[in-house]
């Protein structure tokens, strides 16, 4: 890898269907050296003939499918080849219980000769009183135990994607309208507090309930500051897009240390709604080693 790390992330929304409508522009002049997808819906045949092979001037594929076909889907595609990886959250055998499959995918690569530990994150988008939401439950907690993990065995880790919570009212923006639904709930937005709270100090969420930060960093907050977005979902209903109407929703979380080494953060906004090929936009962050 480079002396600088170009970290990209972006819910797809159907790879095939983003490629027909210009994804694979923005990947020739976006310049990143790791991707990391969400909602890819494909098998591994679909990726390579996108994507290509890495041995004819392609990308390394790591890709984990979601078991219910067409549905969810993780990848990461990088210039260089990682130098392990692992796939879903859990110990061993509890990982369907907590419905892991095509969420969650860990690779290894270095910065300036430094270990980091990239994770495409997919969390699950939920619905109040029902299945999917205690769905939703389970992945934040066992989300919460491999954060720790990760933090204790290595300085360089980020954790992108669609993380599917907007954490501070900054993040959407039309957020009185949401305080009952899932995304925004007290008790979602409270795991958010405790992840960016310092570590081991006990933070009081927004919801009420208390207990120990983990340390870890927002970058987009972070850079952008108390501001209003910048977005990076919108609604396909009304003119959500046209009028910025957006959610926060795709994060880089990332360790204290690799906090540091941060030189640049965009969103990928579109230029206007026809030029759209998926409901999400690409969080491009440049890390320095």
């Amino acid at each position: 890898m480079a002396e600088t790390l170009r970290l990209a992330s972006v819910n797809v929304n159907g790879i095939r269907a983003a490629y027909r409508k210009g994804m694979g522009d923005w990947l020739d002049r976006s310049g990143v050296d790791v991707l990391a997808m969400q909602e890819v819906r494909a098998d591994d045949s679909h990726l390579l003939e996108l994507l290509g092979d890495a041995a004819d001037g392609g990308w390394h594929v790591l890709h984990d499918p979601c078991q219910i076909k067409g549905r969810a889907g993780v990848a990461i595609i990088s210039r260089a080849p990682a130098t392990a990886h692992r796939i879903g959250l859990g110990p061993e055998g509890a990982q369907e219980s907590i419905q892991s499959s095509g969420r969650w995918l860990e690779a290894d690569f270095e910065l300036g000769g430094a270990p980091i530990t990239v994770v495409s994150n997919y969390t699950h988008s939920g619905e109040v009183d029902t299945p999917r939401q205690e769905a939703k439950w389970a992945f934040l907690d066992a989300m919460g135990v491999r954060m720790n993990e990760l933090a204790d065995e290595r300085e360089f880790v980020a954790i992108v994607g669609d993380f599917n919570v907007g954490h501070r009212e900054f993040d959407i923006k039309n957020w009185r309208g949401n305080v009952k639904r899932s995304g925004f709930l007290p008790r979602e937005r409270a795991y958010f507090d405790r992840f960016f709270g310092p570590r081991g100090e006990i933070v009081t969420g927004v919801d009420g309930s208390e207990g120990p930060g983990f340390g870890w960093v927002d970058v987009g907050r972070r850079f952008a500051g108390e501001i209003d977005g910048p977005y990076t979902w919108w609604s396909n209903r009304g003119q959500a897009f046209d009028n910025d109407t957006g959610w926060r929703i795709d994060y880089h979380v990332v360790t204290p240390q690799l906090a540091e080494r941060v030189a640049d953060y965009r969103v990928d906004r579109y230029p206007s709604y026809d030029t759209r090929w998926s409901d999400h936009a690409p969080v491009v962050v440049d890390y320095s080693a």
